[in-house]
């Protein structure tokens, strides 16, 4: 009997050696027609990114004309790009009083993007005469090179004697810096200077996909620290109201007490109170039927 059943158990592994064999071609031929149809997938994918690329193009040149405008009209309004910059909470982080003092003088900022796009892009801040530097422009600029690399280089900020933000590291945190408890930053100016990561660099993309998109949302944003302010002394005044309430409620009950009565009296006086009012009603009654 175990020999007939070895014997069996031997021929159901030789047909499961089959059928394994039969399993792992139509595996293999199964990944080699993935293969092929993620190959078409990928020429579609590359086909997708040329065609967004030639529309986001030409959106690209049809927005100028109304970035020109909201240009005139934001040189309007005064500290316009200072009031941003410190209302955003990634840029804030790296003011200094000092950085937001200098850039107070900060009248107009473009960011252009290169033709072709995927080649680059360029920020520039233009600032009004100012006791910091002698530029009228300043600019950083982000591309590839013939390599293929990102690269980025940017204006050599020719500073005033003494007043080379880049070299202190006194400088405090402004209002924003110390509401969010960031440690003390360094001046922002030092981004002019920094060309270490310009695949990477954050403040760049921020004030290209972020800010320079729509500035006016950060610039409406209202001052939370003194929203927040605004609210501690409301809450001040309803805790004091409720304070008086809970000492005038508890005189009126010392001088219950004072009376003698207490609860005992109150309810005899409600009781009083009750029993003449029925006695009254009674005699009202009386009068009306006999009349």
């Amino acid at each position: 009997v175990k020999m007939s059943a070895a014997k069996v158990s031997r021929k159901e592994n030789s047909n499961h050696d089959g059928a394994d064999e039969t399993s792992e071609k139509e595996q293999q031929e199964a990944i080699e027609h993935i293969d092929e149809v993620q190959n078409e997938i990928d020429r579609l994918n590359e086909q997708a990114s040329e065609d967004i690329l030639k529309v986001e193009q030409k959106y690209n040149k049809l927005r100028q004309p109304f970035f020109q405008k909201r240009s005139e009209l934001i040189a309007k309004i005064p500290n316009f790009w200072v009031t941003t910059f410190v209302n955003h909470p990634q840029v804030s982080a790296l003011l200094g009083e000092e950085d937001e003092e200098a850039l107070h003088y900060l009248s107009r900022v473009e960011v252009t993007e290169f033709e072709d796009i995927k080649s680059g892009y360029r920020i520039e801040f233009f600032f009004d005469e100012n006791p910091y530097f002698e530029n009228k422009t300043l600019s950083k600029e982000f591309n590839v090179n013939e390599s293929g690399d990102p690269v980025s280089k940017s204006t050599e900020i020719k500073w005033k004697t003494g007043k080379d933000l880049t070299k202190r590291t006194s400088q405090s945190p402004n209002k924003a810096g110390k509401k969010r408890q960031h440690e003390e930053p360094e001046s922002f100016f030092t981004w002019f200077t920094d060309h270490s990561d310009a695949g990477a660099d954050e403040l760049g993309e921020v004030i290209k996909d972020d800010i320079w998109p729509n500035p006016l949302q950060y610039y409406l944003v209202p001052d939370m620290e003194d929203e927040e302010g605004d609210g501690d002394d409301d809450d001040d005044e309803e805790e004091e109201g409720l304070e008086d309430i809970d000492e005038g409620e508890e005189d009126e009950g010392d001088d219950d007490d004072e009376d003698g009565d207490g609860e005992d009296g109150e309810v005899r006086v409600s009781l009083f109170t009750q029993n003449n009012y029925l006695r009254l009603v009674e005699i009202s009654t009386y009068f009306v039927f006999s009349g």
